[in-house]
């Protein structure tokens, strides 16, 4: 029986950080893929409260929400550390990290999943967030610097959702490289790296998945 396990679906970006950080470190696991319409009793087990995944379970005993286990695993596994030495650096890719979570992601959520003047307000606001991501990689190459480090990985759903799968089925451009060109030449950097384009789900698939996602929020925003 593997000594760790990871629970995860096939599509939701939050998993692929943990995969990620567990090829980069070369942590053998167990992946036990969710069904979240039918969740199973162990998933509701070991994360009672969210009851969603990424769990990552490493001696029977689970870590939740992908962020805590990022840290877990880097304080657990020495190898190919997540965050640098220094504190401020350490603070720094943190607040990155979370600041695509609670600021990015969501605004670019709000573009994808809306249109009209709705989706052209969530655009300026997706665009006004990404430019603070812009700034922070001027003279890196990574957002830590020369390696690929936990802000890299919490933010790593841009290379391939956010400017690629999320824009094309929502017909916007809010990521160019006209107008981000640091950011853009950061997501191909990223996307290029060995354990990361080995680990993307297949394209075609999330753009199905997505398009249907897409069509279901506007559904439910539209007038009865």
């Amino acid at each position: 029986m593997a000594e760790v396990k990871l629970f995860r679906t096939w599509s939701s970006p939050f998993p692929l950080r943990i995969v990620w950080a567990l090829k980069l470190k070369g942590v053998p696991y167990e992946t036990i893929y969710e069904d979240l319409s039918n969740k199973s009793p162990l998933l509701l087990q070991y994360n009672p409260i969210h009851k969603k995944v990424p769990v990552l379970v490493h001696n029977g005993k689970p870590i939740v929400e992908s962020l805590v286990i990022l840290e877990y695993i880097d304080e657990t596994w020495k190898e190919n550390p997540l965050l640098p030495e220094d504190p401020l650096e350490r603070a720094a890719a943190r607040f990155w990290a979370k600041f695509g979570d609670e600021k990015v992601l969501p605004s670019i959520w709000e573009s994808f999943t809306s249109e009209g003047k709705e989706q052209e307000e969530a655009i300026v606001k997706a665009k006004e967030n990404l430019k603070y991501l812009e700034e922070e990689l001027k003279g890196k190459k990574f957002f830590g610097g020369e390696k690929l480090g936990l802000a890299d990985i919490a933010l790593g759903w841009l290379a391939l959702y956010g400017s690629s799968v999320f824009q094309d089925v929502a017909g916007i451009k809010f990521l160019t490289e006209e107008e981000f060109p640091l950011l853009s030449a950061w997501k191909l950097t990223f996307a290029d790296a060995p354990i990361i384009k080995d680990n993307w789900p297949p394209r075609d698939k999330l753009i199905a998945k997505f398009q249907a996602t897409r069509e279901d929020h506007l559904l439910k925003k539209a007038p009865k």
